[in-house]
């Protein structure tokens, strides 16, 4: 069944041939390099390496990033984006575009706000699926609190040092950089500057941390004591680091909001087809209207989310983004995935807890995806800051 994810698109204004022809391309990629190995990789906790370097040759990296770099963005707008990320969703396993997308939270702040020497050093490496980079904000004392992040960077003559640790640090295990948010001067956010960090420098250690979900993203908490990092290394000017997060996170927000609308997705097509086929007390499970009513509902919260997605997409490309968007899109499409999840599984019943099965697997990812990148609660607090009341 393949309602949902091969003809929606085709009804909205706001794709094309162009974004069809992504979503051919990724599919084809996901379903070739991806789908067999899901269970595999959700066992041994981490993604292969060389994965990075197959979906860089594919075009998948790169999608969205400057030509210069080795990137594909010529004609490309943020629709394509959500496109690759609604396909690389298909398999069903949330770890598996967090950790190989991962470069779409830690390269960002050096594109936008690097030097041209960091910008050249980094990037093609990274898009080549050579290097892996990762995001460093959320610490064991603050999580979102991010205006009262305490990992320091003290400046001595030519190089800053590093104390400090963060966690939940999404590829964290295999990186081979960090973008690293860290204090540099007083208190607050004017006080934050991000710097980038190899992470075979010596003083940096790493601890795997196991999950409730996300199985197939390595996941750390990332120590850093007296690690010495060259003043070069510093992305944008000193205390100035928060406006780069704020950027990464609205972009976060709405790329969490589309994978989370493509696991609503996928909910939903799985619990149409075993409905379909089901048969209880002599009928089709769907012929209950009660089952029914659950799949209308599913789509209802499903349609709905994506149009808001589509919307905010827009307003990005037109120069109207708004941060408290985001954080309510966030929350909507959370949400959303969080009831087709709950749903499927009753539609499924004993069928969703049995290993092996998309819906099994996103309901595993369920509180990842509300938590990470922010919290519902922090999320609306935000939104209300942002719309001032």
């Amino acid at each position: 069944m393949a309602y949902l994810f091969d003809e929606w698109r085709a009804r909205s204004p706001h794709y094309d041939e162009t974004h069809e022809a992504v979503a051919d391309s990724v599919r084809a990629f996901v379903l070739r390099e991806i789908a067999p190995h899901v269970d595999e990789w959700e066992r041994a906790g981490q993604l292969p390496r060389d994965l990075h370097r197959k979906a860089a040759a594919a075009g998948v990296l790169g999608l969205g990033y400057p030509e210069e770099f080795g990137g594909h963005s010529e004609g490309f707008t943020i629709f394509h984006s959500l496109v690759q990320s609604e396909e690389i969703c298909r398999p069903g396993a949330g770890g598996i575009p967090a950790s190989l997308l991962t470069h779409g939270i830690g390269l960002p702040p050096i594109i936008a706000m690097g030097s041209e020497e960091m910008k050249r050093r980094i990037a093609p490496e990274v898009l080549a699926g050579e290097k892996i980079i990762c995001l460093g904000i959320t610490e064991p004392s603050g999580g979102s609190d991010v205006a009262n992040l305490r990992t320091r960077a003290e400046r001595k003559g030519a190089a800053y040092i590093v104390n400090g640790a963060k966690t939940l640090i999404t590829s964290g295990v295999r990186a081979d950089y960090i973008t690293l948010a860290v204090r540099t001067g007083g208190p607050g956010l004017g006080g934050i500057s991000l710097l980038l960090v190899e992470t075979d420098r010596p003083g940096v250690s790493r601890t795997p941390l196991e999950k409730m979900g996300w199985h197939a993203s390595d996941t750390a908490t990332i120590h850093f004591d007296d690690v010495e990092v060259p003043a070069e290394n510093l992305i944008g000017p000193e205390n100035g680091g928060f406006s780069g997060i704020m950027r990464n996170f609205n972009g976060e927000r709405l790329g969490m909001a589309q994978q989370a609308a493509a696991y609503a997705r996928l909910c939903f097509e799985d619990a149409l087809d075993w409905a379909r086929e089901r048969t209880t007390f002599g009928k089709p499970l769907v012929s209950n209207q009660v089952i029914r009513h659950k799949l209308s509902d599913m789509m209802r919260r499903i349609q709905a989310t994506q149009a808001w997605i589509d919307h905010c997409a827009w307003c990005v490309l037109n120069g109207k983004a708004a941060p408290g968007d985001f954080a309510l899109l966030k929350v909507q499409a959370t949400q959303t995935m969080e009831f087709c999840a709950r749903e499927a599984c009753q539609i499924l019943g004993g069928a969703s807890f049995v290993r092996g099965s998309r819906v099994e697997r996103i309901y595993r990812e369920v509180r990842v995806m509300a938590i990470g990148g922010g919290s519902e609660e922090i999320m609306f607090d935000l939104a209300a800051r942002q719309f001032g009341f």
